[in-house]
């Protein structure tokens, strides 16, 4: 009899239990049907036409995950290296400079013999080189030379470094107009902390800045204006003929005075620079 009842509950129990494991088994039932494989059944060639797709229309994010699908899915395949640099491009386009970087160091890293690897020197500079322009750049005449310039410096290693080891890259010659805006950037930006250090009367330090300009910065705007700097510096603590040097130099190769490039701006820029809306 007891036997009889322990069976009974037992059978109850069970019968009790598989609703519960029914439902169990459709929850998990659910969670998988909702991770599907939005990429079932496609091809190397598919994933790199919808990918490519994707960045014609703008939809630079779409792009990102189907490249990222492409390169887990075929590490190896016929498109692997060259989704590596579309990746990222894809990256550069969508904003996330880091990620551009990483993806082209990764690129150079594992096929520094590649004929597109000078590619991956040029996006890196680039992505250095638009670093930091926003909104207010696009409509506005800021002056970037009085911001902080790691990425201008390391846009300018980095070009500088692509025309080192592919002179013959067909990058070289914008890589060279930007080089030139940059170190323009970099000289004003240097003129911009000396002429600070003459309005404290820190005039050995505003000297130290423009000889800096002098010996780095040759055949800018930022060289002029370097000059006037030392005359004046050198005026105040009293150095007479060292400031008549720096004047006769300047007379010599700036008789005709300066343009507007060199003067480090116009009116709109000189009230920017009074405003203080960059520092």
């Amino acid at each position: 009899m007891r036997l009889l009842l322990v069976k009974i509950l037992f059978i109850a129990t069970f019968a009790l239990f598989l609703p519960g494991c029914e439902t169990i088994s459709n929850l998990f039932s659910s969670d998988s049907d909702s991770s599907k494989d939005d990429y079932a059944g496609w091809s190397e060639a598919e994933f790199h036409r919808q990918a490519k797709e994707a960045m014609n229309g703008g939809n630079y994010d779409k792009a990102i995950k189907i490249y990222e699908a492409l390169e887990s899915r075929f590490p190896f395949g016929d498109y692997s290296i060259q989704t590596q640099l579309d990746i990222a491009y894809a990256y550069h386009k969508n904003g996330d400079a880091e990620s551009s970087i990483a993806a082209a160091d990764r690129f150079i890293k594992i096929n520094p013999r590649n004929p597109n690897v000078d590619y991956a020197y040029y996006l890196k500079g680039l992505v250095n080189y638009n670093r930091g322009f926003g909104f207010i750049d696009r409509y506005l005449p800021t002056d970037s030379s009085q911001r902080d310039t790691s990425n201008a410096k390391e846009s300018l290693n980095i070009f500088q470094e692509l025309i080192r080891r592919y002179p013959r890259s067909k990058y070289v010659a914008d890589a060279n107009q930007r080089i030139i805006a940059l170190r323009n950037n970099l000289g004003m930006h240097e003129i911009h902390i000396a002429r600070y250090n003459l309005k404290r009367k820190a005039y050995v330090a505003a000297i130290s800045r423009a000889n800096y300009v002098l010996q780095e910065y040759q055949k800018t705007p930022a060289v002029p204006l370097a000059l006037q700097v030392m005359q004046e510096a050198y005026t105040a603590l009293g150095m007479k003929n060292l400031a008549a040097d720096a004047q006769r130099v300047y007379d010599v190769n700036y008789a005709k005075g300066l343009n507007l490039q060199e003067q480090g701006g116009s009116f709109v820029y000189d009230t920017w620079d009074f405003l203080g809306l960059d520092k």
